[in-house]
Formats: structure tokens, sequence, C-alpha cells
């Protein structure tokens, strides 16, 4: 999975250490990683860390009022481990509220696509699990450039200004993100003294500070202020759950995902799909290569529309979709000659009778952290607890509203998720901590990047810059269906012969400058005892080491 550097499509070359890693999308939080593993600090204590320091530098992707999931590599069970930390939907409120408001669909923002905050639940989770430092210890960096202020970078800037005016005239917002009345340009120092209130209370009281304390009462009356129904006892309720990953093979590699209430199973649908084909042998960027990976989303995310939910209150065959025999079946169905139009899902009980961060944090040790974290949707609901400097989350949106989808609304239900951690093994050794983020994208990245390594032989780091494409139009976990073949987006590296080839087997193709989502990778070379770090030019981030 690697060769030398020098392709094209590298923006940079690969970071390289020994010691530890760390790769964010800002590099303040990249920086604030390796500072807490040059203290003595663990994988996990490195990607709290970064992820705090994310929560306030990159307020417009995540926060302490979003949710988290986590894959870790524990080096000394020899294992991974899955921890889901996303909230539920209120108590409160029923699905015959929607109905009475006249609604076919949860807003896509406001309270009430509002659901628990689970991250900071998760920090404490893997932290009682993995953790070597204290919180305080991982926290202050954050605490103190809250206080102190930091310059706002460049592609950040940018979705602050783009996301800030859905909420413009919403007064707790921009009391919190608006300083001076406007979003920060590129260069503007910011500062969040109240965020700094909230993590100093966190580090002092632990989770029960947002659970149960002072953040919980600010929160619940933010809600009540807004319309929304999260409470304290909603709050205090929650906890985050320990999952097991899973995988499925792709040419030697076992690429591991967890599974639903998230979308990451979408990914090793597609890979089982692929790996029916040569795809090497296509060649990358070609007419063949790209038709056979968009027809193979159509196929997986007609699935995800119908079947992923949270298994606690539906039933997800997981075990069957990700099959090798499902996907047998399931790929007869992809021409070579002409593009798939409306699929229906598959029966693969036959065969039994949406604006996120990613991080990966690596130690001395071996441990190994993938980790992704998000508002949804920039800011999320634009519902703001000023006290406290941070928003909440609008996941709720992502529930379907009909009483027959397994995905559909119910007090005490997990949402739908788009946001996925990934890792990859090999014989039972770690080989990559890594992820994509961006809502539907997370999934066609994650093969996209994969391909690029197995079949196509890039770096670490070419892999994620490689031109991307992505599909767009399946039919949705909310309950939207898929009408017609829906539309190709491509960057502007995909040859123009290609894009003609792709429109020619009746693909309608549109390049785009955005929305193919932001890569961060760590690589373990385990014969050398190396990591490897990839960051790409998408987003402002880096990766280093020590």
């Amino acid at each position: 999975m690697d060769r030398p550097f020098g392709q094209h499509f590298a923006t940079r070359s690969v970071v390289m250490a020994k010691h530890g890693m760390v790769a964010t999308s800002q590099p303040l939080a990249t920086s604030v990683g390796v500072e807490i593993l040059r203290a003595g600090g663990s994988a996990v204590d490195a990607a709290i860390a970064a992820n705090a320091m994310l929560g306030l530098v990159e307020p417009t992707g995540c926060g302490i009022g979003g949710d988290l999931f986590a894959i870790v590599w524990d080096a000394a069970a020899q294992r991974l481990t899955g921890l889901n930390a996303s909230g539920r939907a209120p108590r409160a409120l029923k699905l015959d509220y929607f109905h009475a408001q006249g609604l076919e669909q949860i807003p896509a923002d406001g309270a009430l696509s509002v659901s628990v905050p689970g991250a900071v639940d998760g920090w404490h989770a893997l932290h009682a699990q993995f953790g070597k430092l204290p919180m305080l210890a991982l926290l202050a960096p954050a605490i103190g450039y809250a206080r102190e202020g930091f310059p706002v970078t460049e592609i950040i800037a940018g979705y602050w200004a783009a996301d800030a005016e859905r909420f413009r005239s919403n007064r707790a917002f921009g009391a919190v993100f608006l300083p001076g009345g406007r979003p920060p340009a590129p260069g503007d120092t910011f500062a969040n003294p109240r965020l700094a209130d909230a993590y100093a209370l966190i580090a002092a009281q632990g989770r029960d500070a947002f659970y149960k304390g002072d953040i919980a009462i600010a929160i619940e009356a933010s809600m009540r202020e807004a319309g929304g129904f999260v409470t304290r006892a909603d709050l205090a309720a929650h906890r985050s759950t320990q999952v097991a990953p899973v995988s499925a093979s792709y040419r030697g590699y076992d690429v591991w995902e967890l599974p639903p209430n998230g979308q990451g199973i979408a990914a090793l649908q597609m890979l089982n799909l692929l790996e029916g084909y040569d795809v090497a042998s296509l060649g990358f960027g070609s007419v063949a290569h790209l038709h056979f990976f968009i027809e193979a989303k159509k196929l997986a995310f007609e699935d995800r529309a119908r079947y992923y939910a949270d298994p606690e209150l539906a039933d997800v065959p997981v075990t069957r979709l990700i099959s090798k025999a499902y996907a047998a079946s399931r790929r007869g169905l992809i021409r070579a000659d002409r593009v798939l139009s409306e699929p229906a899902c598959g029966d693969p009980a036959a065969l039994a009778a949406g604006d996120t961060v990613y991080l990966a944090a690596a130690d001395a040790a071996g441990n190994m952290v993938s980790l992704i974290q998000s508002n949804y949707l920039g800011f999320g609901s634009g519902v703001t607890v000023p006290e406290f400097g941070f928003g909440l989350q609008s996941r709720g949106a992502a529930f379907a509203l009909d009483p027959r989808h397994a995905n559909c609304f119910a007090p005490g239900k997990r949402p739908f998720h788009t946001i996925i951690p990934a890792f990859v093994t090999r014989g039972g050794r770690p080989v990559m901590a890594f992820g994509v983020m961006g809502a539907a994208m997370q999934p066609q990245g994650h093969v996209q990047v994969l391909t690029n390594l197995i079949d196509f032989g890039m770096n670490v780091q070419e892999a994620g810059d490689a031109p991307r494409v992505r599909h767009e139009g399946s039919s949705e976990p909310t309950g939207a269906a898929m009408s017609g073949s829906g539309r190709v987006y491509v960057e502007s590296l995909i040859p123009a012969a290609t894009v003609a080839g792709l429109e020619a087997l009746g693909h309608t193709v549109a390049r785009a400058r955005d929305g193919f989502g932001g890569y961060q990778a760590i690589l373990y070379d385990e014969r050398e005892r190396v990591y490897k770090g990839a960051s790409e030019s998408r987003k402002d981030g880096c990766a280093a080491g020590y």
C-alpha cells in the first residue's frame, strides 16, 4: 500500500515519524495532539485534546454539542474496539407531533432537529479505557486558546461565512459566532472564553458537568427558548455504547467500519461489489473505473436508505448486507454499457432461507485511533448555548417520518448517522486509521481512497489528494426516493474524455469545486516501525509527528 513519492496528484510529501503521529483538519489541533503525545499521553489522549481544539477552531464542523464515533486499535490487546457516542431523540417528542405540524420531513435546522449531544460522554468513555493523562491536561491547551484567541484559517473562514448566513438573525448564535456582527475573515483572531468555561467545568467535574450540571441546565434553557424538547432528563440518561467494528476483506486487506446507526457498512458493500472487477487493470480515472464505482454506490445506497437505522429499535441485517454472497447477487445488476436508473434495494433476507471533522492519532506504544465528530450541516441546528459558547447538533433531521421506515423517528432512538471512522488491518495487524468527511461523500470517499491505495498503488498522501467523484441522487434514509440515475460530480483533474465517456453511458455529469470531503490518515509501516501521516489539500489541516 505504498510507493515512492513523485506522483503528480500529491500536494505534499508523506509525513513520517517513529514515536507518534496526529492528523487533523486544522494545524493548531494537530500541534495540540502532538504536544499531548510528547507529554506522555496515549493516542486516545491526543485524539481527545485535538478534538477539543477542533471544537474551538472549527465550529463549522464539530463541537461539544455534537456526536462522536471512534475505532481504537488497542496494541496491548491486539484488537479493535469501537465506540458509538451518538445521542438519542428527546423522549418527550412524539412522532404525532411532526404529523400534527404538517411536516413530511424534520427541518434541517432549528429546535426540532436537535438530539442529545454524545461527544463529551464519548471523550470520557474513551479516556476511562485508554487515557493516561488527566482530563484537565487534555483540555488545557484548548482552554488557553479559547481565552487568548487564535487566527481563523482560510478554508474554515470560508465555511464560517457561508454557514453563518442561515443563522444571522439568531441572537444567541450571533453572540457566540459573529463577533462584531460578522463572521471572522481569514487571519482574524477569534476567542471564545465561554467555551473555555465549559471545558474547564468538564475538566474539573467530568461528564456530569455536561449531562447533569450547569451545562445541562443551560442546554435545557436554550432548548426551551427555541421551542425544543431536549431536557436535563434526556441528557442525564445518555450513555455511549461500546460496539464491535465489522469488516469486509478487499484483496487481502480487512476494512473495518462501525455498524449502523452509521453508514459505514455502505463502504463495505461497495468494496464487495468492486472486488468482482479487476479495478487495477481499468486504470485510475478511466470511464470503466468510475462507472463501476458509481453503479456500486447506487446499489449500496439503496440498501442504506432502506435498512440502516438504530439497531436497538430496528432489525438491521448487517451480516447479510456485508456478505460476499449478497454482493454477488447484486453485482449482476451492474451493466458495463449503461447506467442503473432507480435501482431497488436488495433483499438480504433471501440469503438466510448529513459537516464533520475527522482525526487520527497514534502513539509510541502502537495504539491508533480513528475518530470522527460532527454537529451536522455546518453549525448544526443553530440553537446555541450562549453561556458556554457552543451550538447544538441537528442530527435529528436525519430521521424519517414514515412509521413504516426502519429509520422512523421514535423517542429515545438514535437517528441515522453519516459520520464514519474507518480502520484497515492485514493478517490481524494494524495498517491504517483513516476517514473522509462530508455527509454522503464519506463512504464514497472511503472506497476511493482504498482503491487508490490497494488497486492503483498510491501512497497514503497521494491516495487522498487524487481527484474524486461524487454521486448524488440516491434514495435517502429520511424516506426520499431516487429519481432517474442521479448526478455525478467530478473534480477538475478528471479528464474531459472521461466525462464524455461517462455521459455516453447515460450518466449526468457536472464539474464541481467542493463537496468531495476531507481526508486524514495515519498508516503504520510495521517493518520499519514508522508512522506515515497524510492530510489533504481540500482542508486547512496537516499531519505531524515526533
